[in-house]
């Protein structure tokens, strides 16, 4: 077998996506907002009506437990982000990125993220995976490729699904 790096990521990519689509399929609109603990971040309506997320500059020590709504805003931010760079667009603030306000909206947002990243894969060649990584997730100065980038994109998406699947699990078996 004689597979491109690109064919390699992509398959990986759409291996993460698979168990991804099996929660977001399964989730009920109650799931994103459940809070699983005491210390929790969520996404809120602010006085606009715009929907947050919590959020603090410096980790806290214990970190909090985020909602499937968190969660999804958080794969929205940091993917739109990384799809601005990766087409060259200014990137937005994570100030920028809000949450949808309902969960079928936030599994559409996502489900359009995936076709968008698809297009940038589709679009990419060996050649490609060598250049420089954009200045995102990574300092301006690092010396990551546009290969580091998309294997971070399928490595970060697969810790997010696992939170969400965990939590989508905990509050079906809770009954809550």
């Amino acid at each position: 077998m004689n597979e491109s790096r690109c064919d390699l990521l992509r398959w990986q990519f759409d291996f993460t996506w698979s168990l991804f689509d099996y929660h977001l399929e399964r989730l009920q609109p109650a799931d994103f907002l459940w809070e699983p603990a005491t210390l929790c971040w969520t996404v809120r309506p602010d006085a606009t009506g715009t929907w947050v997320p919590d959020w603090a500059e410096t980790e806290p020590d214990p970190v909090p437990v985020p909602t499937i709504g968190w969660l999804s805003w958080h794969i929205g931010w940091w993917w739109s982000v990384t799809i601005d760079h990766a087409q060259g667009r200014e990137p937005r603030d994570r100030t920028e990125v809000t949450w949808p306000g309902d969960g079928a909206s936030a599994v559409e947002w996502l489900r359009d993220l995936r076709s968008t990243w698809l297009t940038v894969l589709d679009g990419l060649t060996d050649a490609d995976l060598d250049a420089p990584a954009p200045p995102f997730p990574w300092p301006k100065d690092s010396e990551h490729t546009v290969a580091h980038v998309v294997a971070w994109v399928n490595s970060e998406l697969m810790k997010n699904v696992t939170e969400i699947g965990q939590l989508r699990m905990l509050r079906a078996a809770s009954s809550e």
